[in-house]
């Protein structure tokens, strides 16, 4: 549950910032003169098609290499790109891992492509923003789609029920139910977990769901920001153990959530299982 969404969903990660207004504009303007094909996703981003690509077409699941720069639109400053450090992000398309405007336009476009996403606020960070992209900001993407794998397969998963089963309550008002008791060793700080999970709202709707993406979430134990309630839910248990975590809004998003995934003061429910923990 990183606080930028890298698992919920909704966030691209700025993994650089190495910004330069003047030449980034350049390129920015410039690459518009170079379209040979304009086409616009169902949500409205507008995609440039400066080279269409000869490989594969995508589907949702396909671990995807994309190089990229990403731009502000309305300075053209540079707030990230992937060429400068040498490297393509991946990740698989069409599952909510990186933002709506990049998962929607890159789905509709074959490995090999080069173009020029143009993506309203409301498809990108929104009203919340990153440290490195003011709140409300359209923003440009030159993207080259470099290479395409078939991504793991889905994992079935429904709502683990809790009928008959003993609710325990922390300090904190974290509640918790035991599915199946793992007998593999205890997670504690530092260690290197694998964790697959279903997060739903109290309605029941699905806002996250790494069984359907057929990868477990691996991360260090306390070495990454995560929502409290998380931290502390894992925290009592051991590997192999499957469980219902369910957070009061304070220990998940508090009081304005990350909407539109996450609505204000929302209690997150979480069927997790504890893959590894080494």
């Amino acid at each position: 549950m990183r606080k930028l969404f890298l698992v919920f969903g909704i966030a691209l990660t700025v993994l650089a910032c190495d910004s330069s207004a003047s030449s980034s504009s350049e390129n920015a303007e410039g690459s518009t003169s170079e379209i040979a094909e304009t086409i616009t996703s169902p949500s409205g981003v507008t995609i440039n098609i400066r080279q269409r690509g000869t490989g594969a077409d995508l589907q949702p699941g396909d671990i995807v290499s994309v190089h990229y720069t990403g731009y502000l639109k309305a300075t053209g400053d540079t707030f990230d790109s992937s060429i400068k450090r040498g490297q393509p992000i991946q990740f698989p398309v069409g599952t909510g891992r990186v933002i709506p405007g990049w998962d929607e336009s890159i789905l509709m476009l074959p490995v090999g492509t080069k173009a020029l996403l143009d993506i309203p606020a409301a498809l990108g960070y929104g009203a919340q923003g990153t440290p490195t992209i003011p709140a409300n900001s359209d923003l440009m993407f030159e993207i080259e789609i470099v290479g395409s794998q078939p991504g793991p397969k889905p994992i079935a998963h429904e709502a683990w029920s809790t009928d008959g089963l003993k609710k325990n309550t922390t300090k904190t008002g974290l509640e918790y139910y035991i599915i199946e008791e793992g007998t593999g060793p205890m997670v504690q700080p530092g260690k290197r977990l694998k964790v697959h999970y279903y997060g739903t709202l109290e309605d029941g709707s699905v806002f996250d769901n790494s069984f359907a993406r057929g990868e477990a979430f691996e991360f260090v134990y306390m070495q990454q920001p995560m929502i409290p309630g998380w931290d502390e839910g894992l925290g009592l248990l051991t590997e192999g153990t499957k469980a219902k975590l369910v957070i009061p809004y304070p220990l998940a998003y508090g009081e304005e959530g990350r909407p539109p995934v996450i609505p204000a003061k929302s209690t997150l429910i979480f069927d997790v299982q504890i893959m590894q923990v080494q």
